[in-house]
């Protein structure tokens, strides 16, 4: 499948919205080339490539709105869609929230395509797949891994001449390998827009090690410890907390951003003054787009989180009119500023402590707190004197990322985690006081 270029894109958009007979036209194009590989013990068991170009056209008469999505773009297939979603939006009831389509934005391109991910191919996904796999066979170990690429564009336009048009790509990659016992697994996921900056062997060979160096776990009794937590640890962690960063749920008493009054955290000191947090499109290391998909407006550079302190949240267009603020477009990307040390220096500098490799099955229990329950898995190690000792038993975890953030004695370098279709996170490595581990788990 041949994807749009910006020209024919606009030229559908411009079609689609010439059709609509509604008050306002917003029109949703994009296309993507995905494709898959998944291997387990040592073998891949599926592939895929899919294809698929969509479009959605939104109309509204008043505050009656509609919606419909079609994938053929020839004139009579374009008009099926504008009339099926102006039928809609005459037979639904108003939309006490709704808003009118933005205005004309003034969009600056990201860098969020690579000409090297042209290079996607299933040549390339059997390429990866062996080099993972090879490198745990000769390990003696077990493979599981599954790695996705993804090429494509996004379009978006309105009836208020708004229009925006960007290619993307990019590659996720996650294996588990394991002993053939089952006594010892390591973990590992990897992100990258270049797939000539990513290495499936160098990646697969950090999983190995940990589960050779797993095997043979010790238990350790549950507690408050000193944790280095890599990245891909604290990821999930921290995406609970940066999604209670709505305004309007901080208003409404509904987040552990609330006051009592109806009031929200903002301008409150939170958080250990090592902790700065900001959303910036053009990140060279996490560019996205420059537009919020919903509400199709331009998005900025933003502080989040400065000196520990909540600088900014997260305004929709209805919610910012209501209480007299400046809406605030959707955080494509969220940045957490880190040191220069990597994980190994940061583990270099524990007297006593634990190496988390993985956090998972992660739950929330309490939302104004953002207490979570989960476990760690995939390579849960002691510290001591700077050096791992050995392997330990997994732990169930009840803590808060708000906690973690009070408790951070040194950060590491940022590492980009995400896939190609979810908000990119930079999130370094953190070593945390008092994390609590509350019982053991015989999950490797």
């Amino acid at each position: 499948m041949k994807l749009l270029s910006k020209d024919e894109a606009k030229s559908i958009c411009d079609k689609v919205m010439a059709m609509s007979k509604a008050d306002g036209c917003r029109v949703n194009l994009s296309g993507s080339r995905k494709g898959n590989v998944r291997y387990a013990n040592n073998s891949v068991s599926t592939a895929g490539l899919i294809e698929d170009t969509t479009l959605v056209v939104s109309v509204a008469f008043g505050k009656r709105q509609g919606a419909a999505t079609c994938n053929q773009f020839d004139a009579k297939s374009l008009e099926a869609a504008v009339r099926r979603a102006e039928e809609i939006a005459r037979l639904a009831p108003e939309n006490p929230e709704f808003m009118p389509a933005v205005g004309k934005q003034d969009f600056k391109a990201s860098n969020t395509f690579q000409r090297n991910a042209e290079a996607f191919s299933p040549e390339y996904r059997a390429d990866v797949a062996f080099a993972s796999i090879d490198a745990a066979k000769k390990a003696g170990l077990q493979a599981a891994g599954f790695f996705n690429d993804s090429i494509g564009f996004d379009c978006i336009a309105n009836s208020n001449g708004v229009f925006g048009f960007q290619e993307m790509g990019g590659l996720n990659f996650t294996v588990t390998t394991r002993t053939d016992d089952g006594r010892g697994s390591g973990w590992v996921n990897r992100s990258a827009y270049d797939p000539k900056s990513f290495d499936p062997r160098a990646a697969s060979e950090i999983a190995i090690e940990k589960a050779l160096r797993s095997v043979d776990a010790k238990a350790l009794e549950p507690g408050r410890y000193t944790v280095v937590m890599e990245p891909a640890a604290t990821n999930d962690l921290l995406n609970f907390m940066f999604s209670a960063f709505d305004a309007r749920s901080a208003d409404e008493g509904r987040s552990f951003l609330s006051k009592k009054g109806g009031a929200n955290r903002l301008g409150d000191k939170l958080f250990d003054e090592q902790v700065n947090v900001w959303t910036d499109p053009w990140d060279a290391n996490a560019p996205v787009l420059p537009w919020d998909q919903g509400t199709m407006q331009a998005r900025a550079r933003r502080d989040l989180i400065k000196g520990g302190m909540i600088t900014s949240l997260d305004y929709n267009r209805y919610w910012a009119q209501k209480q007299g603020k400046a809406a605030t477009p959707s955080a494509g990307n969220i940045i957490m500023a880190g040191g220069a040390k990597s994980t190994e220096e940061l583990i270099a500098s524990t007297k006593k402590g634990i190496l988390v490799t993985r956090t998972w099955y992660i739950r929330m229990v309490d939302p104004q707190s953002v207490a979570l329950t989960g476990l760690t898995r995939d390579g849960t190690f002691y510290i001591e004197n700077g050096k791992i000792k050995h392997p330990i038993k997994n732990f169930r975890f009840n803590d808060s990322p708000v906690s973690m953030l009070n408790n951070i004695d040194e950060l590491g370098r940022p590492v980009l985690i995400g896939d190609t279709d979810s908000r990119k996170l930079m999130i370094p490595a953190m070593k945390v006081r008092d994390f609590n581990f509350t019982s053991l788990s015989d999950a490797v």
